[in-house]
Formats: C-alpha cells, structure tokens, sequence
C-alpha cells in the first residue's frame, strides 16, 4: 500500500506553488477539498483519514464522494 499523506503534501507545498505559481488561497482551496474527501474516504473504510492509501481511492469511491458533495452539501457543477 502506498501512503497518500506524503505525496499530498508534497503537491500542496511544492509542486502547486512552484509549477504553477499557485496562491495561497488556491492552495488553502484544494488542501480544504482534498480534507472533506480524505473525511468522506475515511468514513467508508472505518479508518482515520491519515491512515487512507493512495489505492482506497478508487473509481467508486470518487463517484461516491462525489454524489455526497451534490446530496449532502449542495455542491453542484455549474
């Protein structure tokens, strides 16, 4: 299993700001979008959101996130 925390920070911190010249506020966007999905993740395999690997997320699991965002939250695209 790969872990998924590490590689994440490492998108955060470096690779958003450096190759794309993120701001502050796109990178606190993503790090809050990529909390409620490691939350919701978590939920599903009964684990703490730290301890989900790159491969529990899968297909399904994406497309039920993604339902849970339009459903529980209201987030629809527009």
């Amino acid at each position: 299993m790969t872990p998924l925390a590490p590689h994440l920070s490492t998108f955060l911190r470096a690779h958003l700001p450096r190759e794309y010249g993120a701001s502050q506020h796109t990178i606190a966007s993503y790090a809050h979008c990529y909390r409620l999905l490691l939350t919701f993740a978590a939920e599903r395999r009964k684990t703490r959101p730290s301890q989900i690997q790159i491969e529990d997320l899968d297909a399904d699991l994406i497309c039920a996130f993604l339902d849970h965002l339009e459903v529980a939250r209201s987030n629809t695209p527009r």
